[in-house]
């Protein structure tokens, strides 16, 4: 499956908000957005963050906001709707369990990688292990009570350096306990909006696809 090629700051910039592409980069003042807070383009300075959108233009920018934070291209996203679209419950909430469960967005949210690029390159690499076996689909669903590990080899490479202290002062989510010591993870419930927020709104998103 692709992926997303347009220069990751310009991303940010066009939808107005930190979708973090550069991991600890976005939070210091080196971040495009912070330097320059328009759209992107030869007029952008000019237009600022842009005119006022209809129903449909803040649809398309909440769609856009979502696919583009969980790195994936239009055909991957608008699979992921048709899917939970057919299943009883909240279209929205459905959505975003099924996002968060992806296990390149597991290894990303456990803070072995900074970023979710970082994480789908680990996974696509061979780097992590799922309840012991080896995954390399970074698309593949996580479930329950399962525990995502890093291969032992792998651990002494410079991408793992100083991973454990980094794990000790990071806050994670609700639905994951993770031992920082040994690097490992492990889902302890699904991911539920009540308690988390997403950064775009994903009744915008199902509206924009039900239309």
């Amino acid at each position: 499956m692709g992926r997303p090629l347009d220069t990751k700051c310009k991303q940010c910039r066009r939808e107005g908000v930190k979708l973090f592409l550069k991991g600890d980069r976005c939070g210091t003042s080196k971040c495009a957005l912070t330097k320059r807070n328009y759209v992107p383009g030869m007029h952008g300075p000019k237009l600022g963050r842009g005119g006022r959108l209809s129903g449909y233009g803040l649809q398309l920018r909440e769609k856009q906001n979502a696919k583009r934070t969980y790195r994936m291209l239009e055909r991957q996203f608008r699979g992921y709707f048709d899917k939970v679209v057919k299943r009883p419950g909240d279209t929205g909430e459905n959505l975003f369990k099924l996002l968060e469960m992806r296990l390149d967005n597991v290894v990303y949210r456990a803070g072995f990688a900074t970023s979710r690029d970082g994480a789908r390159q680990m996974v696509n690499h061979g780097h992590i292990r799922v309840n012991g076996k080896k995954v390399s689909i970074p698309s593949y669903q996580v479930k329950i009570k399962d525990k995502i590990t890093i291969k032992d080899l792998s651990k002494s490479k410079e991408l793992f350096n100083g991973l454990s202290e980094k794990l000790q002062t990071k806050e994670f989510v609700d639905w994951m306990i993770v031992e920082p010591k040994e690097c490992v993870a492990t889902v302890v419930d699904m991911p539920t909006l009540a308690k988390n927020k997403p950064g775009f709104d994903l009744k915008m998103i199902v509206e924009y696809y039900s239309r």
